[in-house]
């Protein structure tokens, strides 16, 4: 079964702790799409002119954000990794002619593990984060998608984490 490919805006870390009507369709939509093999996140939080990868067998939260209640610097989304997937990823960068590099140890940021803690919040589906170079064109943008197009056939669920203000450039 081809699975999606999503936008989705995450807001404000609190996203994590609200319970209103954005934060059920996460979860109903979640629910909806099942338990995919694997997802590919691209945030809007970690910004390279290089294609960069996490390669990391398990992640940790990054709470990279201040000035917000304590309890939000407690919360944990210790999701699985997936090495496996990430060089699955680089090959498809390789064939795309896209120069990639590796990154172990960074983690999940708010970006990532806010979202997916509303949409899959038992942290058990393996999550290869991806950064985004947000002075890339469009075009450019759309044609790094394409690369990854396959992964929709093999289980794996695409993403693309940040802000609306981010897409329509305000």
């Amino acid at each position: 079964m081809k699975l999606p490919a999503f936008f989705i805006a995450h807001g404000s870390p609190l996203l994590a702790l609200e319970d209103n009507e954005y934060t059920r369709f996460l979860e109903r939509l979640g629910q909806d799409l099942g338990k995919p093999r694997g997802i590919v996140v691209f945030s809007a939080h970690w910004d390279s002119p290089e294609q960069l990868i996490t390669v990391d067998a398990q992640h940790e939260a990054q709470h990279d954000f201040y000035g917000f209640p304590e309890e939000m610097y407690s919360l944990a989304y210790p999701a699985p990794g997936d090495p496996a997937l990430s060089s699955r990823i680089a090959e498809l960068f390789s064939k795309g002619n896209l120069p990639h590099q590796p990154v172990l140890g960074r983690g999940l940021d708010h970006g990532v593990w806010v979202i997916l803690s509303k949409m899959f919040p038992q942290a058990d589906i393996p999550v290869v984060a991806l950064s985004v170079d947000s002075l890339r064109s469009p075009k450019e943008q759309y044609k790094i998608g394409q690369m990854l197009a396959p992964l929709r056939e093999e289980g794996i669920l695409l993403l693309g984490s940040g802000d609306s203000s981010i897409i329509c450039g305000c």
